[in-house]
């Protein structure tokens, strides 16, 4: 399960690494994050490890993430090797509303602004970074369209939207015959895996390949919180304490005991299979049949060493089972009435399975075997 093992995004050709580098640390306008120094040899050590796929945003400290990535690409001469991502939506100036959103206006001036700190004419990847609610679906898909026709971008995503309007603006792709999207990028971890309702058996009809961001549960799985020792109270310096109060939705009800569950069997998963607490839960992230990519975002070198080693030995099955049922979803409607009970009565009683291996065009089919990774959208990752 090597890093320069590539896979491709979606149903596209775009290859790209199984762990992610995530650039929202890079730099420290935020107060907290990962120096220019710090920041440029994880970069480095991320393609010294066979590593292609970046991940930024306009919105990361501040714009500076994107400048320094800029930097050390150009300094690297790996611009052709990189597959650079970045995202718009937020705003960049107070007091004028076009300054974000999802909007033409918006888009258009994002992108130049992205294009201009990172010091390059292309993105592989621009994914709208969170759905503002007001914008048409059609007004996004034609202008991601309109930039793919023009050079600026290779591929478009889309991050942090419902579902149905993922569904709908891939539909209106496909019928209008415009640039399909190839990426979803979504928050899944063993403490978040809300997206295996909706978004999962959506990737893989609609050929979206899934890039999970925040595998370590905002932190609460990378070790810094034991219920073995005195963390059950949420002490600690991780990135929940940090962020505490910042009045992020991702942030609530992180100390449940549902989620101490899990972290207890994280951490004994650990202890067993000699492996970090964080390299378990980045592995059973990497691992899960509907992730393409999983980004790994770091504020220390140890850290990034340490998340960047995750897939070096596999977890056995076993091990990967206890900790799918410790964090199984509840059953919740309508997706009870999909369970094989109520199929059976659906189906006269006769037993109705998976489509067989091969039953659809290869790019689409499953993967192999439970865990293997196959095309980002086969295996829906």
């Amino acid at each position: 399960m090597s890093l320069d093992s590539y896979y491709t995004l979606g149903r596209s050709g775009l290859r790209v690494s199984r762990l992610a580098l995530g650039a929202m640390t890079f730099g420290e306008n935020w107060g907290w994050g990962a120096d220019e120094r710090t920041a440029r040899a994880m970069f480095d050590r991320y393609l010294a490890a066979g590593g292609n796929f970046v991940d930024t945003a306009d919105l990361y400290t501040e714009g500076q993430s994107e400048s320094l990535l800029g930097r050390f690409i150009a300094d690297s001469g790996s611009r052709d090797r990189v597959v650079l991502a970045s995202k718009f939506s937020y705003n960049a100036e107070p007091g004028n509303p076009n300054a974000g959103g999802n909007g033409r206006k918006n888009i258009l001036r994002a992108v130049e602004g992205s294009l201009r700190r990172l010091g390059t004419d292309y993105l592989d990847l621009y994914l709208l970074h969170t759905w503002d609610r007001v914008t048409p679906a059609e007004e996004v898909l034609r202008t991601l369209d309109d930039l793919v026709r023009a050079g600026k971008i290779r591929y478009a995503g889309l991050s942090d939207v419902p579902a149905w309007y993922a569904a709908q603006i891939q539909t209106l792709a496909q019928a209008h015959h415009l640039q399909p999207l190839v990426n979803l990028q979504l928050q899944y971890s063993l403490v978040e895996r809300n997206i295996e309702r909706e978004y999962v058996s959506l990737a893989q009809e609609l050929g979206y390949g899934i890039t999970a961001w925040s595998p370590l549960g905002m932190g609460l799985l990378s070790g810094k919180y034991r219920p073995s020792e005195s963390g059950r109270d949420g002490a600690g310096d991780g990135r929940i304490q940090a962020l505490k109060g910042s009045g992020l939705v991702s942030l609530q009800d992180k100390f449940t005991p549902r989620n101490w569950a899990i972290v207890g069997a994280v951490e004994q998963a650990a202890r067993e299979h000699r492996l970090s607490m964080a390299q378990v839960a980045i592995q059973w992230a990497a691992r899960r049949p509907s992730i393409g990519s999983v980004i790994l975002g770091a504020r220390t070198l140890e850290q990034f060493e340490d998340n960047l080693a995750a897939l070096d030995r596999p977890l056995p099955d076993e091990a990967l089972r206890t900790l799918d049922e410790v964090s199984a979803l509840p059953l919740q409607f309508p997706y009870s009435f999909f369970e094989q009970a109520q199929q059976e009565r659906i189906h006269g009683g006769v037993a109705v399975g998976d489509k067989p291996q091969g039953y659809r065009p290869p790019v689409s089919v499953a993967a192999a075997e439970p865990g293997a990774p196959g095309l980002a959208v086969a295996a829906t990752r």
